[in-house]
């Protein structure tokens, strides 16, 4: 398939600026991959479609307060530092961008405040640096406090307060996203509640999802986009949870594209998914076999994303479509902050 295929018109109006609340009273839409039938539902009722022995796989990755505005020593100017991974915990070594990139050279100190400022010590790409930070310790509590919501660049609009805790699922659990694993954030702990109740396990993953799930895809034949590479964990636990479901001939439901992701870059040649931890840069389009995934919650997606391509290697090209134009007639929110789909 080509880059041109996952071309769609998608206007302005259709991207959610806020959330639905509560989280679970966003929309959902419901594709049936052997009927080829859709159906339109509230996301409460994702319960219904999981039964007992069924797994439940979660990205526990927590989006951190990665923008950070801070002066250069000597001139006081304004710069914007955007985190983007940790390098090394014990020496305080980060990736990020700045803005503006022409005022920050290497041995450049920015200072945040009379506590935290970082040195920087390499430049990676135009607007890329390396930086020291002089916090010893963990630096994700010490931005915690004065960095904001990293909000997705097409919402458009100032980050709110509200959007620290919008901005992240319920079951956050590690630092290390400056993206949401968006189809998780329409769960409640009451939903999850009454899911474990209705027996079906939870198998936590870890994905630290970064700014590459917003780059666009510049080349026509899909085959020769590189993927940014990202942090995933699989525990031991988790993996055998999975695996023996599959074995039980059980449904494996996964939530969102980051969390698929990371299951199919873990499979052994046996089809089991194994523990594992590294840094993957797994590309999943049409028409890739899924090895783990019985059933995929996700949101809707940008065109010619990488996401939409997953969902679409998932549903199969031409129901995807179908749906995403359904989707849109009926008015349904799109991108982060929007409703969201099964396909089953």
């Amino acid at each position: 398939m080509k880059l041109t295929d996952f071309k769609f018109n998608l206007p302005k109006t259709y991207t959610a600026k806020y959330p639905v609340t509560p989280r679970d009273k966003a929309r959902l839409i419901v594709l049936d991959k052997k009927t080829g039938t859709i159906e339109h539902k509230i996301f409460s009722d994702v319960v219904d479609y999981m039964s007992k022995g069924d797994v439940l796989v979660l990205n526990e990755t927590r989006v951190f307060q990665a923008r950070l505005f801070g002066k250069k020593e000597k001139t006081n100017a304004k710069i914007e530092v955007f985190l983007l991974r940790e390098l090394n915990e014990e020496d305080c070594i980060w990736d990020v961008i700045v803005d503006p990139a022409r005022k920050v050279r290497i041995g450049n100190k920015i200072y945040f405040n009379d506590k935290l400022w970082c040195e920087v010590i390499d430049n990676t790409t135009s607007r890329g640096r390396t930086v020291r930070f002089n916090q010893p310790g963990n630096v994700f509590s010490a931005v915690e406090k004065i960095g904001l919501t990293p909000l997705p660049p097409y919402i458009n609009r100032s980050v709110e307060p509200e959007d620290k805790e919008n901005y992240q699922t319920v079951y956050a659990r590690v630092d290390g996203a400056v993206a949401a694993p968006t189809a998780g954030l329409h769960f409640t702990q009451q939903l999850l509640t009454k899911i474990k109740k209705k027996g079906i396990k939870i198998a936590p993953v870890i994905l630290h999802i970064g700014l590459g799930t917003f780059r666009p895809v510049e080349v026509e034949d899909l085959t020769k986009h590189k993927m940014d590479s990202e942090f995933y964990e699989i525990t031991p636990k988790s993996s055998e949870i999975i695996n023996k479901a599959k074995a039980s001939k059980k449904s494996v439901i996964v939530v969102g594209t980051s969390a698929t992701r990371a299951l199919e870059t873990s499979i052994t040649a046996a089809g089991l998914v194994k523990p594992s931890s590294g840094w993957t840069d797994k590309f999943i389009y049409p028409t890739y076999k899924f090895n783990v995934v019985d059933k995929l919650i996700t949101n809707f997606h940008a065109p010619e994303s990488t996401l939409v391509m997953l969902a679409s290697a998932f549903a199969g090209y031409d129901f995807l479509m179908k749906s995403y134009k359904k989707a849109m007639k009926e008015k349904y929110r799109f991108l982060s902050y929007g409703d969201a789909m099964l396909i089953k």
